[in-house]
């Protein structure tokens, strides 16, 4: 029976979306309501691009606009331009505002509605556990860890004897490795352990794999 061994669990991530609709005019009410929720906003003592630019682009924008709709020959292209202008802008601004927010994970999804802008959370990832599985090739077998962090190496082990003796598979910096040659259809234990710069840790419990035939 295998010992599932969990890692800790990770903190939400929010993130920052724009959604922003193809109008011009909405585009401006959008990019409007960004700026005043970000002016004077303590979460954003220096907004990067500065505000005023986009201030800027926005009325660029606007006046582009305006001549688009008379027809004057040359006004949509630059009406166009100016359009990306301000997409492009809010899209350096939506960079940044997740980068705040990502300082300060709990209070992220906060930090980006302050901004205007839309929050988008992400659904926490399963954690990993330590796990060992045959593969699809005869006599091989998978086995996962928990990541232990950044550079971080693995020390694996492995018995075909119930844990009576342990045998020493090849060091990782990948937090799983594989065995082959094995019998197909005995039960193999495997343990490992992580080693990282606070040193090394102490040996997992162990847990069982039946070893394949294959397909």
């Amino acid at each position: 029976m295998e010992v599932p061994l969990t890692a800790p669990k990770g903190t939400h991530r929010s993130l920052a979306a724009l959604n922003l609709p193809k109008s011009v005019p909405a585009i401006v009410a959008r990019a409007e309501a960004i700026v005043a929720a970000m002016t004077d906003n303590p979460h954003f003592p220096a907004p990067v691009p500065a505000l005023w630019l986009l201030s800027k682009a926005i009325s660029d924008l606007l006046n582009a606009e305006a001549a688009a709709l008379t027809r004057a020959k040359g006004a949509a292209a630059i009406r166009n331009e100016r359009r990306t202008m301000v997409g492009s802008l809010l899209q350096q601004l939506r960079g940044y505002v997740q980068v705040t927010a990502d300082s300060d994970p709990e209070n992220g999804a906060a930090i980006i509605a302050s901004a205007g802008m839309t929050v988008k959370k992400l659904p926490d990832r399963p954690p990993r556990v330590f796990s060992a599985r045959p593969t699809a090739v005869p006599g091989e077998v998978k086995v996962i860890a928990p990541t232990a962090g950044h550079r971080a190496s693995y020390d694996w082990e492995y018995s075909t004897d119930g844990g009576v003796n342990w045998l020493t598979m090849p060091s990782t910096l990948q937090a799983s490795t594989r065995l082959d040659g094995l019998t197909p259809g005995t039960s193999v234990m495997f343990k490992y352990r992580s080693v990282t710069s606070k040193g090394v840790g102490e040996w997992s419990s162990a847990i069982t794999a039946t070893v394949s035939g294959g397909t």
